[in-house]
């Protein structure tokens, strides 16, 4: 069987106990025939040489997981510049905030050409490659470039915008152009797949051969939607564990007379955490019943907050919620919890168990895990209702949750009101449906569908 070759800008050891989903399921394919893991160590070297790095091995069983370092110049280029300067707003369908400084693309290409040649002495003529998320769309051509014949696959963890947005990036022929040296490209959703197909029959004169499969620049690549998913089980048992039932108990000791609405996410204007705010406001403004009773808590872990676009986000949440705090607010009632820190994995199953509502409304996101963790902690004697943005791409798979558009101040203040008020029988059958959706649909499946179809490509 041929090993499994995973490249991404973090790696992460599949035996730490902290370690995601996804790490471990990533790691559980790596381990069935062994594999290495290859991506950046997150060490900066300042002072150090562009396009160099050290690399470092150490073994977890029987994979390999491998690093390499950065200097200050290339981080700053390739991971704050290009990465999440240019690329994450422009996928996000924020131009406005996009820095198209026409240097940050040097330092990409430089990073992923360094990081190709420091991987290629550990591949193995038969392995299989998977290459993960916007840090490394060109890792395949270069890969190719330096002789590399294997079968190799490309998944973007995020969304990919329509043709004329996409189009706004300087150099974006050659950036699209870089995923046809992939034999399989996947995607979160299917309106991912229809972007992508509209931007090379559109801009590349791309002949589509079949539904998934387009031929440009000498080469032919397969795109489908993969939708990444949890472990269902995983993160089930973790709701029945010693952290998360305390903070279960606590949550309910605190909150006897209230109702919580929960947010869970980074701090990231991609989230919309100003819109939700405006929309629990309303909600207090247009149902009084609602005051003294329902409390919001909203998690905004600390993101990128070196960058302006970050500092300027976390002003204004601090300003809405004490704004929201001192016009509805009594002694003894705080509308809005804001917690700008990390909260423990393992607390947070408690958190959404406890939760009559949970708040998952980004601007554009290509999937949020945090809507299908919400799901899989609940009781279902009992559930929370999810409130959903139709922008966020899980709203593809989770149609039974209450969609809304989060730009529309009343129109999701009223839907949270219709979540509050849902009687019993509606919740049960909602989260009945959602659950045997998520549990089909798990991040098992997606890598084992992912891998399956590559394995099944012939290479060009």
């Amino acid at each position: 069987m041929s090993r499994l070759v995973v490249i991404s800008n973090r790696v992460a050891d599949p035996r730490k106990t902290a370690a995601g989903g996804l790490a471990v399921a990533l790691g559980d394919a790596l381990s069935a025939n062994g594999g290495v893991w290859f991506g950046w160590s997150g060490t900066i070297v300042e002072g150090g040489t562009p396009g160099e790095g050290e690399v470092h091995t150490q073994q977890a069983g029987n994979v390999t997981l491998s690093t390499v370092d950065l200097c200050r110049e290339d981080h700053d280029s390739y991971y704050l510049g290009y990465s999440n300067g240019v690329l994450w707003p422009v996928f996000h369908y924020r131009l406005d905030l996009a820095d198209f400084d026409a240097g940050f693309i040097g330092g990409y290409r430089r990073v992923n050409q360094m990081m190709a040649r420091k991987l290629m002495p550990l591949v193995k003529p038969d392995d299989i490659i998977w290459v993960h998320d916007y840090h490394l769309i060109p890792m395949a051509a270069e890969l190719r470039a330096m002789g590399c014949r294997n079968r190799i696959g490309f998944f973007l963890h995020i969304p990919l915008p329509p043709p004329l947005i996409l189009a706004a990036i300087p150099q974006h022929e050659w950036l699209i152009r870089s995923l046809f040296a992939y034999d399989l490209v996947g995607f979160q959703s299917e309106s991912d797949v229809e972007h992508f197909s509209r931007y090379v029959g559109q801009e590349a004169g791309a002949e589509a051969m079949s539904k998934h499969q387009f031929r440009a620049f000498g080469r032919t690549v397969h795109a489908q939607a993969f939708p990444i998913g949890i472990d269902v089980d995983e993160f089930a048992a973790l709701t029945h564990g010693k952290e998360a039932r305390e903070m279960l108990e606590r949550m309910k000791g605190e909150y006897s007379r209230r109702r919580l609405l929960l947010g869970v996410e980074r701090l990231d204007y991609s989230k919309g955490l100003p819109q939700r705010l405006r929309a629990f406001r309303k909600l207090l403004q247009k149902y009084p019943e609602n005051l003294k009773s329902a409390t919001l808590i909203q998690i905004a872990s600390p993101s990128r907050e070196a960058l302006d676009t970050y500092s300027g986000l976390l002003q204004e949440l601090e300003s809405l919620c004490g704004s929201i705090n001192g016009d509805y607010g009594e002694l003894d009632w705080m509308p809005v919890r804001y917690i700008h820190r990390n909260v423990a994995r393992k607390r947070l199953p408690g958190l959404y168990r406890v939760a009559a509502v949970a708040l998952v409304t980004p601007l554009r996101d290509g999937m949020n895990l945090v809507a299908k963790e919400f799901i899989a902690a609940q009781d279902p004697a009992d559930p929370g209702v999810l409130v959903l943005s139709r922008f966020a791409g899980a709203a593809e798979q989770l149609k039974e949750a209450l969609l809304v558009n989060p730009y529309d101040t009343d129109g999701t203040a009223e839907s949270i009101q219709l979540a509050l008020q849902m009687p019993l029988h509606e919740r049960q059958r909602r989260h009945q449906k959602l659950l045997e959706r998520i549990r089909a649909q798990d991040v098992h499946w997606w890598r084992k569908s992912f891998l399956d179809t590559l394995s099944q490509i012939e290479p060009d």
